[in-house]
């Protein structure tokens, strides 16, 4: 089977536009949550979110990416995946030179929820009048045109797909990716995801679920906390992150910058219900095992895990019992954190934005902090959840998890190389 190893990597998250911007901010325990902005929150249950700021990077976003004519044309998460696109194609430096070339290179971006935003406002125009309705509204909002709009603006022509697997999304686009280049259906992949959902609209429908954070409008900073006692639901975030992956071979050849290889890869359904996680976290621990399974790597060859950890009530207590379930006492030589309690939860964009957290973690030595973890809601059972401050230690390999509404979990393993 052909090796698969990350070339490029590309980003914008509440942290900031940029790998680094992001990077520097999450290991500096700096928080990305900050009050709503651009939409009435006043009769909103939660009013706190992950929303994007350009101060400083304009040069990494639209401008840069879109003509301002095709602004309209295109609903703010393609907007993201362009912006994120840009970034990580440019790192990896590869350019297609030829027809077979870009024959051989292929996106994949999932999303959650897509162009949620654009679906409102048209939905509302088609009260007025059918001719008000906009004629990009279909090919604005479809999920599938942030891997078409990359794929068109820079030529590629090898797999054209994408994913939508709620939370998940990002993290099954590297898998499902990954093992494309395995089975040699393409060389290279640009693979990740994207979400722009903290809307209005998005905002009323997860706190009609009882899903969101509302204790902390007052104090946004603190409101992603995942394992703390007070934690009350997740904190909706936007942005987008996206992985260039490579045959290691035809990454070799042409001398480009390996960060890590992708070692392993695994997925499961709960089959339990809709949104609640299963209680034993079996589908899960199914998926972490696949993963590892799959790298050929030992238990205690992993150093450190980039949790789900959404902050939820229910959610984080099931996914470290399921850790601890499958590492036994190698628990207490391991290192677990949850980056959303920085940046929040990017929906469709998390599993590839914590993927890249989990490549430079491999590659500056750094585990990044869970912020807010003050009084831990499990005291018993022994792993080092990194507590508010980031640590310095040698990590050479890491597992990430993304599970989703549907019972849709996803695990990934990158090694150093």
């Amino acid at each position: 089977m052909r090796r698969v190893v990350v070339t490029g990597i590309g980003m914008c998250s509440p942290l900031g536009f940029g790998c680094n911007i992001s990077w520097e901010g999450l290991i500096n325990a700096k928080s990305g949550i900050n009050k709503l902005e651009g939409f009435d929150i006043d009769d909103l249950p939660s009013k706190v979110g992950g929303q994007l700021s350009l101060i400083g990077r304009e040069d990494l976003f639209i401008d840069n990416c879109i003509e301002a004519k095709d602004k309209r044309k295109i609903e703010t998460f393609i907007q993201y995946a362009l912006s994120a696109s840009k970034e990580a194609i440019e790192d990896s430096n590869w350019i297609p030179k030829n027809e077979k070339e870009s024959e051989r290179t292929g996106v994949m971006i999932g999303s959650g929820i897509g162009g949620l935003d654009g679906i409102k406002k048209n939905s509302e125009s088609l009260e007025r009048s059918p001719r008000k309705v906009s004629p990009f509204f279909i090919p604005s909002c479809l999920i599938n045109l942030a891997s078409g709009h990359v794929s068109i603006k820079y030529g590629y022509t090898g797999p054209n797909h994408s994913v939508v697997t709620a939370c998940a999304s990002g993290a099954h686009a590297i898998g499902d990716s990954a093992r494309m280049i395995m089975l040699d259906q393409a060389d290279v992949m640009i693979a990740g995801g994207s979400e722009a959902a903290c809307t209005r609209f998005g905002i009323a429908g997860f706190s009609a679920m009882r899903a969101l954070s509302t204790n902390f409008n007052n104090d946004p900073e603190r409101a992603s906390r995942p394992w703390d006692k007070d934690r009350d639901g997740f904190v909706m975030s936007e942005g987008s992150g996206i992985l260039v992956l490579e045959e290691l071979e035809h990454a070799k050849l042409r001398s480009a910058n390996i960060y890590a290889e992708v070692l392993g890869y695994g997925l499961s359904g709960d089959g339990y219900h809709p949104t609640a996680p299963d209680p034993n976290g079996a589908g899960g621990t199914r998926a972490m095992k696949m993963a590892i399974k799959d790298s050929k790597l030992n238990i205690d060859d992993i150093n450190y895990i980039n949790a789900h950890g959404t902050s939820t009530p229910l959610g984080d207590e099931i996914e470290f019992n399921s850790v601890c379930e499958i590492f036994g006492k190698s628990k207490e030589k391991l290192f677990m954190s949850s980056t959303k309690s920085s940046t929040g939860h990017l929906l469709g964009a998390s599993g590839a934005v914590e993927s890249i957290f989990s490549i430079l973690a491999i590659k500056n030595n750094i585990i990044p902090p869970t912020l807010n973890l003050e009084n831990p809601s499990i005291q018993s059972k022994k792993i080092n959840l990194v507590p508010n401050s980031s640590l310095n230690e040698n990590i050479d390999c890491v597992l990430t998890n993304s599970f989703g509404f549907g019972g849709t979990n996803a695990s990934l393993i990158f090694k150093s190389i």
